[in-house]
C-alpha cells in the first residue's frame, strides 16, 4: 500500500494556528485566475492515471469529482489570501471524500494518489506563474512548503472521514449480525426467506448446517471474531455460531481468541435447529464447570451425549430411583449404600464375583453375600432387562450428580 500523505492532527492544527506570513496577499489574486483551467487539467490527469476515477463525468460521480477538486484549489487560495480565516466548511468537504471512499469499500490509496496528482500539477502551474510574474525565489520556496503542508491537511481530513465511516459501517454491520443471530435462534424457527434477507444485509452467507458454541468467558473484554462467525459475547451466557462443522484447527484458533476461557461445542445441526445445538452446548458447559465431566478448554458435546441426557432432568431420575429401588429404601443408609455399590459394579462388570470383588476391593465371599441380599430384595428386577436398564440409568446419573454436587442420593 502506498504510504498515506498525511500529517498528524496536532501538526495540522499547529500549521493552521500559525499560518505563513511571508506569502504576499496579491499571490492569491494571481493564482485564483488560474483555477478554472487548472481544475480541468487535474481532473483529466486523475481520470487518465487512476483507474478507479475513470468514470463518465456527466453524472453525479463526475460532479462530485469536479466539486472536490475545485474546493481543494479554492480552499488553498483562500488560505493564502487570509491565513486566519476559518476553514471548517472546507474541512467537511474533505472528510466527506474520505467517507465516500469508505462507503465505496475502497482503500484510501486512490484518493491519496489523486491528492498527489493535484499537488504536482498545482506546483507546476505555480512555477509557470511565478516565472511570468517574476516572483522571488524565497516566495516560491514558501509557496512550495505551504502547498505540501496543505496536501497533508487534506489527507489527514480524508483519513479522519474514512475512519469515521468505517467505524459507523462496522457498528451497523455488527448490529445486523446480532439481529440475524437472534432471528436464527427464534423458536419456532423463522422463515428461511427472512433469514436470507437479513443475512444479505449482514454480509453473511447462509450455510446448510451450523455449530453453536457456548463460552464461559474469563475476560469480558474479549473481541468478537471478525470472520464468518456470528457471536453474542454480551449475553449473560455468551455464545458463538460457526457455519458448518468446525475443524480441530478452527477450534484451536477460537481457543486462542478467548485465552483462559472454556468453550462447549454443540452438535452440528441444520440451521433451523441452531437453538437445540446452543441448548446442548450450554448444558455441556454447565457439566464441565460443575466438574461432572472431565475436560479441558474445549468440550465436545458429541462425546458427552449420554451424560447430558442423564442429567437433563434430575427430578425425573429421582422418581425413577424411587420406583426401582423401593425394596432397599427401608434398609439402613450404610447397608443400602453397600448393596447399591455392589449392584453398580455387577451391572458394569457383568463378571464373576472375583472380578467384582477386585473392583470393589473386597473379598469375593463378601460380593456373593451382598448379591444374595440383592436377589432377595430386588427379586425379578435383576432378571428383567428393562428394570436393569432403568437401574443402570439411575446409578450412572447418581455418579454424575455426586461429581457435580458432592452428594450421595
Amino acid at each position: 500500500m502506498t504510504r498515506p500523505l498525511q500529517a498528524d492532527s496536532h501538526a495540522t492544527r499547529s500549521s493552521r494556528a500559525k499560518p505563513p506570513e511571508v506569502l504576499p496577499r496579491h499571490l492569491a489574486v494571481i493564482m485564483r485566475a488560474e483555477l478554472p483551467s487548472l481544475a480541468t487539467e487535474i481532473i483529466t490527469e486523475i481520470r487518465e492515471t487512476i483507474p478507479e476515477y475513470a468514470r463518465p463525468m456527466d453524472g453525479p460521480y463526475g460532479q462530485a469529482m469536479r466539486l472536490g477538486v475545485e474546493h481543494a484549489l479554492e480552499s488553498f487560495i483562500d488560505q493564502i489570501a487570509d491565513p486566519s480565516a476559518s476553514h471548517e466548511g472546507w474541512d467537511g468537504v474533505f472528510r466527506r471524500l474520505g467517507r465516500y471512499e469508505a462507503n465505496e469499500d475502497r482503500s484510501l490509496d486512490s484518493l491519496q494518489a489523486a491528492y498527489r496528482v493535484g499537488a504536482r500539477l498545482a506546483w507546476q502551474r505555480a512555477v509557470k506563474v511565478g516565472r511570468r510574474e517574476g516572483l522571488l525565489s524565497s516566495t516560491m520556496f514558501q509557496l512550495a512548503d505551504t502547498l505540501l503542508g496543505y496536501i497533508d491537511q487534506l489527507a489527514t481530513l480524508s483519513v479522519e472521514g474514512y475512519m469515521e465511516a468505517k467505524a459507523r459501517n462496522a457498528d451497523a454491520l455488527n448490529q445486523w449480525r446480532r439481529r440475524l443471530l437472534r432471528l436464527i435462534l427464534e423458536s419456532p424457527p423463522a422463515p428461511e426467506s427472512a433469514v436470507k434477507d437479513l443475512a444479505n444485509l449482514a454480509g453473511w452467507t447462509v450455510p446448510d448446517e451450523v455449530t453453536m458454541i457456548a463460552v464461559c468467558l474469563r475476560n469480558r473484554d474479549a473481541t468478537p471474531p471478525k470472520d464468518d462467525v456470528l457471536s453474542d459475547l454480551d449475553s449473560v451466557e455468551p455464545y458463538l455460531l460457526v457455519p458448518g462443522r468446525p475443524s480441530a484447527d478452527r477450534r484451536t484458533r477460537l481457543v486462542a481468541e478467548f485465552p483462559g476461557s472454556r468453550l462447549a461445542v454443540g452438535p452440528t445441526v441444520r440451521l433451523s435447529a441452531a437453538a437445540d445445538s446452543l441448548r446442548w452446548a450450554r448444558q455441556a458447559l454447565a457439566l464441565a464447570e460443575s466438574g461432572a465431566i472431565d475436560t479441558g478448554p474445549v468440550i465436545l458435546c458429541e462425546e458427552h451425549l449420554c451424560e447430558m441426557l442423564l442429567v437433563s432432568d434430575w427430578a425425573l431420575v429421582e422418581q425413577l430411583a424411587d420406583r426401582e429401588f423401593a425394596a432397599v429404601r427401608t434398609m439402613s443408609p450404610h447397608r443400602r449404600e453397600r448393596l447399591v455399590e455392589t449392584l453398580e459394579a455387577w451391572l458394569d462388570a457383568r463378571g464373576s464375583a472375583a472380578k467384582i470383588a477386585e473392583r470393589l476391593s473386597v473379598h469375593p465371599q463378601t460380593v456373593r453375600y451382598r448379591m444374595r441380599q440383592l436377589e432377595q430384595s430386588l427379586g425379578e428386577q435383576l432378571d428383567d432387562p428393562d428394570s436393569r436398564f432403568a437401574m443402570e440409568l439411575v446409578l450412572r446419573a447418581r455418579r454424575l450428580h455426586e461429581r457435580a454436587h458432592g452428594v450421595v442420593k
